[in-house]
């Protein structure tokens, strides 16, 4: 593996155990309105990524040109990714939990890996790489075990379904804007155009009747939430999406769990299920077929200017507790 693309996975890695190991964080927010809340949280992390933006233009670019201005394209996928990957993803969490098990709801959306191996490349008029299909399969196997079962009825299993396309869709619509805008742009404009439909979805949910200013505890969590899991996080998945492509960052997803599951069980001081240990084991096999499998890829490797959604570029080669489920909630929502 080149130690590019090396650096780019550990960057994926590192984003994904960031998310999974700061669940526990969030727990101190639950009392704190939930739409609201992350409406704050992605303010305050859009301010600081454009000033990163401003400050250091060269900012994760490498030694490519710098990023352009959105065009009204660029603008409208980064609404449609703010729209569908965190405010629509988020709506959806809260519709689904009422209407069904976390487990169930995270199994859902554990499936996330698959979609993004199916889908990559399906959108650049490729055929879906064999290898990283069986990968991304064996992830969502094993988050399965490791999140369990649960029960459902049709609103929450609908609802699961609109948070599974929300994951999906917030890799696949930033992939199509990386190449031109550079990662710390992609999230600063994701961050910000989410925080007016996250506002807007909070006037229906009832949360302005009972908003309250937030405690010591929740200004300094909301905090931690917006430099880590927001800024830091995205910017490391985003730049390691850029380098690798769709489908070979897919199976990365399913580090997101184990972080979760392996930092609660230190958390606890107890040993994880027997159940969730296998899944954790599964999901580490496929994780490691996945990098394999995206290391043999040489045709698409070469490839440069390749477009997902028209605007692609795939220049290598080319997501949970109260259950593990709640950790991709976690991800772009602050409880």
């Amino acid at each position: 593996m080149q130690i590019s693309n090396l650096v780019a996975v550990l960057l994926c890695v590192g984003g994904m155990v960031i998310v999974g190991s700061s669940v526990s964080i969030s727990q101190l927010i639950l009392d704190f309105p939930h739409l609201t809340g992350q409406a704050a949280r992605y303010a305050l992390a859009a301010a600081v990524l454009f000033a990163l933006a401003w400050r250091f233009p060269r900012l994760l670019v490498g030694g490519g040109p710098l990023p352009s201005r959105p065009t009204r394209r660029d603008l409208a996928v980064l609404t449609a990714l703010a729209a569908t990957g965190m405010a629509g993803f988020n709506a959806c969490i809260l519709l689904a939990l009422p209407h069904a098990d976390a487990a169930m709801v995270g199994t859902f959306i554990g499936a996330a890996p698959l979609g993004l191996a199916l889908l990559g490349p399906l959108l650049r008029r490729r055929r879906p790489a064999a290898r990283l299909l069986a990968a991304a399969a064996i992830v969502v196997a094993g988050t399965a075990l490791v999140q369990g079962s649960g029960r459902a009825d049709a609103i929450g299993v609908l609802a699961a379904l609109g948070a599974f396309g929300g994951e999906v869709a917030f890799s696949l619509l930033a992939a199509a804007v990386l190449p031109r805008l550079g990662p710390v742009l992609v999230s600063a404009y994701s961050c910000a155009l989410a925080v007016p439909l996250l506002l807007l979805a909070a006037l229906p949910a009832g949360e302005f009747g009972r908003l309250r200013p937030p405690t010591a505890t929740e200004v300094a969590t909301l905090g931690y939430l917006a430099a880590f899991m927001t800024v830091v996080a995205f910017l490391c998945w985003f730049t390691g999406l850029r380098r690798l492509g769709v489908e070979r960052t897919a199976p990365l997803v399913g580090v997101m769990p184990i972080s979760t599951l392996l930092t609660s069980a230190v958390q606890a001081g107890r040993l994880p299920a027997v159940g969730q240990a296998a899944g954790v084991l599964i999901a580490a096999l496929g994780i490691a077929l996945g990098l394999w499998a995206g290391r043999g890829d040489r045709a698409a490797s070469e490839e440069s200017g390749a477009t997902a959604a028209g605007g692609l570029e795939d220049r290598e080669s080319g997501a949970r507790p109260e259950a593990p489920a709640v950790a991709l909630v976690r991800w772009r929502e602050p409880a």
